[in-house]
């Protein structure tokens, strides 16, 4: 028998990242030597007190029962608390938090939830591909707003087709940025809430790099700006602020309406994150933020050696506002594939092409920092000496 898929399957695109995991482990296994920085898994691992208070947890015979469909009370609690600590946010836990498995899933959750065919989303270009996922399983349409550098790469809202805004139900914003590590400022947001209430589009900011400013800077969240919780919502998540990324646990917040859509479609799919990882992420909120502050500043020295190496060799690369990422402009009129390819080949170093984050991205490739300062610094002078 043959066993077809459905259109809407066969309709998802490419999964980006697969090819580049493919190419890494072809080289590892031709014996290179290979400085893997073109994805986005925090190499570092889960402060110690998270993981002893899982260890804690999963021996109570409670967390190995079924957990309440929405998630335990306590995470919500601590999720409300902890974005009034950092953020000055007031979030009702009951009706304005929803618990995720990791941020991923409800950002590919969210079209399925607001959209129907022939609906239309606003995407950033470039921007995570992953977004195009959830739209093409709500048979829904995109429409691309380019991010670049000449306007901070933030979209231009002016720029979009009235025919397009027409029929736009939904936005995906993103700063921190990636890939293009850009911030947003509380101004453009203000004008973000505006343009939303005018044209009626359901915001989700993607704030997963929310803890990660530099140079004393903190990013801005979406919800702190007057009106933002009528148009939308903000997605978190511990995977990169607490290098949690493999505990798999996120949360949407904001527009209660939007809140209760998430956890109808999560009813069918889920019953909610386990428990005990839902426990030990309440130890992440209610603890101290040290390990998040040491994090960050570890991530600025690695960004500081790299950008600042790839400058003094001639880059026109500027320096990151925000995230774990690097923006880095391809040399000499190159193709970002070909340029990334090359990289491999002759520096032994992956990248992550920049048009595979959409067709604005192309002329550059994103850069994980990674990687130990050490391991950095070897990559800039690999990636100099070709």
């Amino acid at each position: 028998m043959n066993i077809h898929q459905s259109d809407r399957l066969q309709g998802l695109p490419t999964q980006f990242f697969a090819s580049i995991v493919a190419k890494v482990n072809a080289a590892i296994a031709a014996g290179h030597d290979v400085i893997n920085l073109g994805q986005g898994n925090p190499d570092l691992p889960t402060p110690p007190h998270i993981v002893d208070s899982l260890r804690h947890e999963v021996r109570d015979p409670v967390t190995h029962k079924y957990p309440p469909f929405s998630g335990l009370i306590e995470l919500k609690q601590a999720i409300a608390h902890w974005y009034k600590q950092e953020y000055d946010v007031d979030l009702d836990p009951a009706k304005e938090v929803a618990i995720l498995f990791g941020g991923k899933t409800g950002l590919v959750e969210l079209p399925m939830c607001l959209l129907n065919p022939g609906d239309v989303a606003l995407v950033p270009d470039p921007g995570y591909p992953d977004y195009w996922s959830g739209i093409a399983l709500a048979g829904a349409q995109m429409h691309m707003m380019p991010l670049v550098r000449e306007n901070g790469f933030l979209p231009d809202y002016s720029q979009i087709p009235q025919d397009r805004l027409a029929k736009a139900k939904l936005m995906f914003l993103n700063y921190p940025n990636n890939p293009t590590s850009a911030t947003a400022t509380h101004e453009f947001y203000a004008d973000t809430v505006r343009f939303a209430e005018k044209h009626g589009i359901v915001v989700a900011s993607d704030f997963a790099y929310g803890a990660i400013g530099f140079d004393g800077e903190k990013p801005a969240s979406f919800l702190q700006t007057p009106g933002a919780k009528e148009v939308g919502i903000e997605f978190y998540t511990l995977s990169k602020t607490y290098n949690m990324a493999g505990w798999r646990v996120g949360f949407a917040l904001g527009n209660a309406d939007v809140v209760a859509a998430i956890n109808l479609i999560q009813d069918h799919y889920y019953c909610s994150v386990p428990a005990f990882i839902q426990r030990a992420a309440v130890t992440a909120l209610t603890s101290s933020q040290d390990c998040v502050r040491d994090l960050v500043a570890t991530y600025q020295r690695r960004r500081d050696v790299f950008v600042g190496g790839l400058q003094k060799a001639g880059y026109d690369v500027l320096n990151p506002k925000g995230s774990f990422f690097t923006w880095v402009p391809v040399p000499g009129g190159m193709k970002s594939m070909d340029f990334a390819d090359l990289l491999l080949e002759k520096a032994h170093v992956m990248v992550a092409p920049g048009n595979g984050f959409g067709p604005h991205g192309e002329g550059y490739v994103r850069v994980g920092l990674l990687n130990t300062e050490a391991r950095m610094q070897e990559a800039v002078e690999r990636m100099t000496s070709i």
